[in-house]
């Protein structure tokens, strides 16, 4: 096989190390590998070299609009692609996909494959905003079709909802592959404790992922249950649809929630908890905290929202249960559920890694993004 050069453009180093650094390896065995990311903060620049890979930084900020940076941004992504003329470019999430690509068509990169993993906030149903309208404008006109152009996607819906948009067409190259996959040697299964009953949600504190309706259904649990525990993980960062600093202040001191913040390392408190909850209507690609709960042969709660319902089964191997966006009431049903047939904790649980295996074992997604990328 010929070698290729690959520039992979991303708007986080750590999103690079956690989703995609397997991805890294295997195209490394071949091909030589360029990354474009904002500033490397210390502790993730040893693990990022680790991949052996050509680093380029940048002062991207992913979550903040501003047009000077944003151009800024463009204008520099545009002259590395010139300098190293990549035969493949792999920008994901939405502000390398919308400038990477368009620099990319300007620059005449042969094969160009962007990544929507989750159109995210700005195509929450309602969202009417001036930056989300802009956004969806920016998004057509960078992924206008051409020869070379294939759009990758993590769940049939958000593909349906670009089409329905016009955003693309349907004579638009698309694939959808099973989220970021999850590797399963890393989360080792291990035996829930179905008697002492905990509850865990990981997530950024955002609105969208339904921090308000963990924080409800946790406090009506509690006053039924006292026995029964409720941990949240996750950074409280600075986003457009960040939770209300006081229900955070209300959550970290004048609730039954444990917040145990942002961690490194999720598999130890995904083993000491019972079950995965994550009650989110965010516009996922996959979400990564479900795909660890599964391996680790954890139960489920989530919506039947975008992303989130591709990873549950509700038939004969369920292994979670799927409940209305925004349902406080339905979510107290099934964390109940849970606590008065907690039998089902272990059999959901081991379904769900069944599930994993089959379907989202990072082996398979990386195969076939190496097959879409021409990389194999």
């Amino acid at each position: 096989m010929t070698s290729k050069k690959v520039l992979i453009a991303c708007d986080s180093a750590k999103s690079l190390i956690d989703f995609r650094g397997k991805l890294v390896e295997l195209m490394r065995k071949e091909h030589t590998v360029y990354v474009f990311t904002p500033t490397i903060p210390a502790d993730q620049r040893a693990k990022l070299e680790l991949l052996n890979i050509i680093i380029f930084e940048n002062k991207l900020n992913g979550s903040n609009v501003s047009v000077l940076s944003d151009l800024q941004y463009a204008y520099r992504l545009y002259r590395l692609i010139k300098q190293l003329k990549p035969d493949v470019f792999f920008p994901y999430t939405l502000k390398p996909v919308i400038y990477g690509t368009l620099a990319a068509k300007l620059a005449g990169v042969q094969k160009i494959t962007p990544m929507l993993s989750g159109l995210g906030y700005n195509f929450v149903a309602g969202n009417t905003t001036a930056i989300s309208k802009i956004t969806r404008t920016l998004l057509k006109l960078s992924l206008r079709n051409r020869p070379g152009l294939s759009v990758i996607f993590q769940n049939k819906d958000d593909v349906q909802t670009l089409l329905d948009s016009k955003i693309i067409t349907a004579k638009h190259q698309t694939s959808v592959v099973n989220g970021s996959g999850v590797d399963l040697n890393h989360y080792t299964p291990t035996q829930p404790d179905i008697n002492n009953i905990s509850f865990i949600m990981v997530s950024r504190l955002i609105n969208a992922k339904g921090i308000q309706e963990y924080f409800e259904a946790a406090q009506i649990v509690y006053l039924k249950y006292p026995q029964v525990t409720f941990k949240l993980i996750g950074p409280y960062d600075d986003n457009v649809d960040a939770i209300h600093p006081a229900l955070f202040e209300e959550i970290k001191h004048r609730s039954v929630i444990d917040y145990l913040g942002a961690v490194d390392d999720v598999r130890p408190y995904l083993s000491s908890s019972s079950v995965v909850v994550l009650p989110s209507y965010y516009r996922e690609g996959i979400p990564r905290c479900l795909l660890e709960a599964m391996a680790m042969a954890r139960a489920i709660i989530t919506c039947d929202s975008v992303g989130c319902r591709e990873t549950v089964e509700t038939s004969a191997n369920a292994n979670g249960f799927l409940i209305p966006v925004k349902n406080t009431t339905e979510l107290v049903r099934k964390m109940e559920h849970f606590i008065t047939n907690n039998q089902d904790i272990s059999s959901f649980g081991l379904n769900g890694l069944a599930l994993a295996r089959e379907k989202f074992d990072v082996h398979k997604v990386n195969a076939r993004m190496m097959q879409i990328m021409e990389l194999n």
